[in-house]
């Protein structure tokens, strides 16, 4: 009967051989963070183009003057019906500022330029500059609400006291005539809200 024997060697663990695995790991880690930071400073632009491309999440499209013309072409070629168009208004508890639509609704025709109004007023005795967020509902209906001009596309300072009135200028596009998820919507409701902008420290 083969008696068989084997000798394992051992390797000894060294204190250099410990640094080397510590600074490995250290190493990943902080590839692993830098890696997670820079993903999280590009989500924001990218989520932003995203929704700006497919309307997600009911987020409105910026359209130029020449394409304004185009669709309200199409439009008249078109006999395009008419929308009716909700104006919603909010503000973060932070902002002291009195801030509503200066219409409730609207009645305008697919693919017609139109414009409204909003009005803001600082309630206190301080300037304050704000930024307005917005959304369209339904949803779906974000990638056919164009604006050309808004408020929203800029921070507004109001000195204390000041009231302001703000314009918007957009249309809806002819195309969304054509979309089967626009089928039986009658009605589009455009929110803003303003939120205080933070002030850095430097």
């Amino acid at each position: 009967m083969l008696s068989l024997s084997y000798a394992w060697e051992i390797e000894p663990v060294t204190t250099a051989t410990l640094e080397q695995k510590n600074l490995r790991v250290g190493f990943y880690a902080l590839f692993g963070a830098v890696f997670m930071l820079g993903m999280g400073y590009a989500a924001v632009p990218l989520y932003d183009l995203f929704c700006r491309v497919t309307g997600f999440g009911g987020t409105t499209q910026r359209a130029t003057e020449s394409e304004a013309d185009a669709a309200a072409r199409m439009a008249a070629s078109a006999g395009a019906p008419t929308m009716s168009i909700r104006f919603d208004a909010s503000i973060a508890r932070n902002v002291p500022w009195t801030f509503k639509p200066a219409q409730s609704t609207d009645t305008v025709q697919i693919g017609v330029r139109d414009m409204a109004f909003y009005t803001a007023k600082n309630n206190s005795s301080v300037p304050i500059t704000g930024t307005a967020t917005f959304n369209v509902e339904p949803e779906q209906a974000g990638k056919y609400f164009n604006k050309i001009q808004c408020f929203c596309f800029t921070e507004q300072t109001l000195q204390p006291g000041q009231e302001v009135r703000m314009p918007v200028l957009y249309f809806v596009d002819p195309a969304a005539l054509e979309d089967e998820n626009m089928q039986g919507v009658e009605q589009i409701t455009l929110s803003y809200t303003f939120h205080r902008k933070v002030e850095s420290d430097s």
